[in-house]
């Protein structure tokens, strides 16, 4: 053989080798579903002043079952979408918090290795790493240190780096019913490359497909679940429509161009954007934003116009998403009220809303960690109707865009510069991860949870 037929005999059987690793990955590819527990508690709003009004907010969370360790040990985790890292109790922690939840045995794994929060691992035969991360949610604080373990989701498998808390303050994490949080964020989001879950399960070619889709539903008579791997269409009343993600913050964050009222669109909060957020019970939009849909929507306290009132919608993408009555109010004790929470983030981060659980009850979301896009369909609900789920999902297309009345015009007009002027007001406290980036962002949507997960 000469040299010419020796090369391409070699480079024949290279691609052959390649191709057969790409197969063999691909038949061992898999999927998995997680089923997620709904709970719901109502609390009565605070006024300025501290005291109770009238009002009444319902927060509702989701959790379900993963495993960290061998043999696994199991703990029950908010699939969060609005941060980066697996967050559980160590059995080194042995304040109340934590002793009132699930904690990991270092000890009872095989498989622990400690590691540098930065993400980076130590020498073999090198001292333990000695550095904690701290996290501060809204008046709540997590010290904890970074270790890779096997983390197993469902059937799904992969080692990967976590952080194990050894300090959480009472409050907030006593009431929480669940062990810990699954950021579900994209790289930006996370301590280091090992922490970010999709990141890894990509590179290890374990899942069908790099995404991860999310069914969410207010019925006893449905079960909520996330699926990795594939999308289970079962659950659509529609077509999927893709947005790729705006920007790198972390979160998945789509591009909002607009605002609709019973499908007039209210010239509000152009160039605004929205975080997809699995992790917060609430929707939250910028201030002025809020206020000034509040007073267009025009919802009577005493509910006497509760059946009259319209659809709320966001222009994505082309596509208006609705929103019914019963998912942005709040009822309660003959009492209605607008339940959209301020979050005021500066530029060049915001505006911002979060599209929280609401929202996800509504539409059935795809995180497609490969193309880095989301993923929106009318999600499919026991008793809905086929014409109901039509009215969820709208095109920007034929939509009559005149300015119709001096009025609305003039109100967005005001609204838009009330926005500008509230965003460049200062977030004042809130949460960081230590030594990470995207800090004021970070910090106005972390400062949610001591409110929407409690």
């Amino acid at each position: 053989m000469n040299f010419r037929h020796h090369a391409a005999w070699n480079a024949l059987l290279t691609l052959s080798a390649i191709c057969s690793v790409a197969l063999q990955r691909s038949a061992s590819a898999t999927s998995t579903t997680v089923p997620l527990e709904r709970r719901v508690v109502a609390e009565h709003r605070n006024t300025g002043d501290g005291t109770r009004d009238r009002g009444v907010v319902h927060k509702t969370s989701y959790y379900g079952r993963v495993t960290i360790g061998t043999p696994g040990q199991s703990f029950l985790v908010v699939f969060d979408t609005g941060s980066g890292n697996l967050l559980v109790p160590s059995e080194e922690c042995q304040n109340e918090a934590c002793m009132k939840h699930a904690r990991f045995g270092a000890n009872q794994s095989s498989s622990f290795q400690q590691v540098s929060c930065d993400g980076s691992a130590h020498a073999a035969g090198g001292a333990a790493p000695e550095d904690e991360v701290s996290i501060t949610f809204g008046t709540g604080e997590v010290w904890g240190r970074c270790v890779q373990e096997q983390i197993c989701i469902g059937s799904v498998c992969s080692r990967g780096s976590l952080v194990l808390a050894t300090y959480e303050s009472p409050m907030p994490f006593s009431s929480f019913k669940f062990d810990g949080v699954l950021g579900l964020g994209t790289r930006a989001m996370s301590q280091g490359d090992d922490f970010n879950l999709m990141d890894r399960l990509q590179k290890t070619g374990v899942l069908k497909q790099a995404m991860f889709s999310v069914f969410m539903s207010d019925s006893d008579d449905e079960v909520s679940e996330i699926t990795f791997g594939k999308v289970k269409h079962e659950h659509l009343a529609s077509e999927l429509f893709w947005v790729d993600i705006a920007r790198d913050s972390g979160y998945w964050e789509v591009q909002v161009d607009d605002m609709h009222i019973n499908g007039a669109p209210q010239s509000l909060c152009a160039g605004c954007y929205a975080a997809v957020d699995t992790g917060t019970s609430e929707l939250a939009g910028p201030s002025a934003v809020i206020d000034e849909l509040a007073r267009r929507l025009n919802v009577l306290e005493d509910c006497s116009n509760l059946d009259s009132l319209p659809t709320l919608g966001f222009e994505i993408a082309g596509r208006v998403l609705n929103l019914e009555p019963r998912d942005y109010i709040d009822q309660a004790n003959g009492n209605c009220q607008v339940s959209l929470m301020a979050l005021d983030v500066p530029p060049p981060k915001g505006p911002l809303f979060v599209l929280g659980i609401p929202f996800l009850q509504k539409f059935v979301t795809v995180y497609d960690n490969d193309k880095r896009r989301v993923g929106f369909g009318v999600a499919r609900h026991t008793g809905q109707s086929a014409d109901r789920a039509k009215t969820l999902l709208l095109d920007v297309v034929g939509v009559h865009r005149h300015a119709s009345t001096g009025a609305v015009a003039a109100a967005g007009g005001a609204a838009a510069a009330a926005v500008a002027g509230a965003a460049a007001a200062a977030v004042d406290g809130g949460a960081a991860v230590a030594g990470g980036s995207g800090g004021q962002l970070r910090r106005a949507l972390a400062s949610l949870l001591k409110r929407v997960w409690t």
